[in-house]
């Protein structure tokens, strides 16, 4: 049975959470049931902690999650409760071109203006710490919070294992250098001061993937030495260490990367794109070792430019950029036997990908694109390989796709908790929610604006995690 509401982003603002203040603006709240909170002060002692499943009942939330929607017909993003489709809050930003998307542990919208040089964070009021004894989860209201980070144009930003690296490009105009942030969910809830921190000496368009203490960070080498055609991108991959809230470089792997672009890993494999093929590294005793994974000739001259990897999956899928507009080719990349082949399923020459993601458990991959098809791949093994195929596709769009505002497109965002993906329309005004097993619609949030980009907020499962350059 599908479920609409309908939201309103100018009838609901608030004042005293906005990133900057609106005077004397007159508040209009929608009445709402109040947000139970679970308080971090209840007296523990007066429960038995001898049967684990039962200690963490009492202290864990059953919810949907939210959803962060960013319009795109103003400065404004709105946080949606998933559990009864209510409209919990909508924020003004500061800047009107921004990209969306979700901290590592998925309790913030982390809003980011690449031409501003701005992140912001959203918190999305829900969220679970790790008291030993038990698990204990937190919901509240939605609101702003005061961290804002301003370095020189923040392009990848990158997530997992529960920290965020956020990865400037810096400018050359300037000559500002590139740099790299890494904050944790604690970090941005205390609005920490001292964020560990890489500074480069020049400036580049680069990625950076975080594994714990680690970080596996582009090199951008001096344009006599560089195998990069497009000077600012680099072409070898280091290792560096966090040592009092800096990290240093302790490593440089030894296999180049010419023009790097694109990063993903899924716990054992951290790989990165390259003119050439894919440079897949991992960690042996107490460093890094890297291999080339050479491109295969059906690439026919192309890179593989953005790369997906899960937690779950063993092969990871690349994505290069096909000569015609729009055209992509998708790629399964195995590193554990070196080698990478095209899929099947390839999506079709008049229907441009607009989004990509992993599934939930990582079990299927998802390719939204350009006429409003959701295209759901899944994993089968095969004579002890991991092949894709297409299992179906859901028709997420009624309306004429030639109507698609200028500008914007179809997105999408995948629940942690749960097999479910949502998907917003911006001609139809709405955002869709399927259900990734039965590919049916099961829900439909109607808005009166175009969302621009959504996110999925809340409360993860753990070992789910996807990774992809951002």
């Amino acid at each position: 049975m599908k479920k609409s509401f309908q939201l309103n982003l100018l009838t609901v603002t608030i004042s005293s959470l906005l990133l900057y203040g609106c005077g004397d603006a007159e508040t209009t709240i929608i009445e709402k049931d109040p947000i139970i909170v679970i308080d971090e002060d209840d007296d523990h002692d007066d429960h038995d902690h001898d049967d684990d499943d039962h200690a963490d009942d009492e202290y864990t939330i059953e919810s949907m999650g939210r959803l962060a929607i960013l319009s795109g017909d103003s400065n404004e993003a709105a946080i949606v409760d998933l559990d009864d489709n209510e409209l919990l809050d909508t924020f003004s930003l500061i800047h009107d071109s921004n990209s969306l998307t979700a901290s590592a542990d998925f309790r913030f919208a982390i809003v980011a203006s690449r031409s501003n040089d701005y992140v912001g964070f959203i918190d999305g009021g829900m969220w679970r710490e790790d008291h030993v004894a038990h698990l204990h989860d937190y919901e509240q209201a939605p609101e702003m919070n005061h961290l804002e980070l301003t370095g020189s144009r923040p392009t990848h930003i990158v997530k997992h294992d529960g920290h965020t690296a956020v990865f400037y490009d810096g400018d050359a105009d300037t000559s500002t250098p590139a740099a790299v942030q890494v904050l944790s969910d604690t970090d941005i809830s205390t609005e920490i001061t001292d964020i560990p921190t890489l500074n480069y000496t020049t400036n580049m368009h680069g990625v950076a993937e975080p594994m714990g203490e680690y970080l596996l960070s582009t090199v951008r080498r001096d344009d006599a030495e560089s195998t990069s055609a497009a000077k600012i991108l680099p072409d070898q991959v280091a290792v560096y260490h966090l040592h009092d809230d800096e990290y240093e470089q302790e490593q440089v792997l030894d296999v180049l990367c010419p023009d790097l672009h694109g990063a993903a890993q899924n716990g054992h494999y951290v790989m990165f794109g390259c003119a050439d093929g894919i440079l897949a590294a991992h960690a042996h005793d107490d460093e890094y070792e890297a291999e080339k994974i050479l491109n295969i000739a059906s690439l026919d001259g192309l890179r593989i430019g953005s790369i997906y990897g899960h937690e779950e999956s063993e092969t990871f899928i690349g994505v290069a950029s096909g000569h015609e507009a729009g055209e992509a080719i998708l790629i399964k990349i195995d590193p554990e036997n070196s080698e990478m082949e095209a899929l099947e399923w390839q999506p079709e020459i008049d229907a441009s990908p607009v989004s990509y993601a992993f599934a939930y458990e990582g079990e299927a991959f998802l390719v939204l694109d350009s006429k409003g098809f959701l295209n759901i791949l899944t994993a089968h093994d095969h004579d002890g390989e991991v092949h894709w195929e297409l299992a179906g596709s859901v028709d997420i769009s009624e309306e004429d796709v030639s109507t698609m505002p200028e500008g914007m497109s179809f997105s999408m965002t995948v629940a942690q908790n749960d097999h479910y993906v949502y998907v917003s329309d911006p001609i139809a005004q709405h955002v869709l929610q399927v259900h990734v097993d039965d590919m049916e619609i099961e829900g439909d949030i109607e808005l009166d604006f175009a969302p621009a980009s959504i996110t999925w907020l809340g409360i993860a499962e753990e070992g789910h995690e996807e990774d992809h350059d951002h």
